[in-house]
């Protein structure tokens, strides 16, 4: 794993703090099809999607949350520095 960055969802009125990171994985280490605690009525789907389709996402309003769209804006900006070098 490695931890790309974190950030205060809304730093004037709460102090939650969101830490992202990514990884490598393969279907090898898929162990089922979501996840979740049950007794937390917790149903965790998981969407596989390429970047380039999360962006396209984020572009057409699909997604509309704050903190996937800064997670998508900056790994794309990542790849595309990548690629420069």
């Amino acid at each position: 794993m490695e931890r790309l960055f974190e950030l205060y969802a809304s730093p004037a009125a709460i102090m939650e703090k969101i830490v992202f990171f990514t990884c490598a994985y393969s279907p090898a280490d898929k162990v089922s099809g979501g996840g979740g605690l049950k007794e937390e009525g917790e149903d965790i789907e998981v969407v596989e999607i390429t970047l380039e389709q999360a962006a396209a996402m984020v572009a057409n309003g699909k997604i509309v949350d704050a903190k996937t769209l800064v997670l998508v804006q900056y790994l794309r900006d990542r790849m595309q520095a990548a690629s420069r070098s």
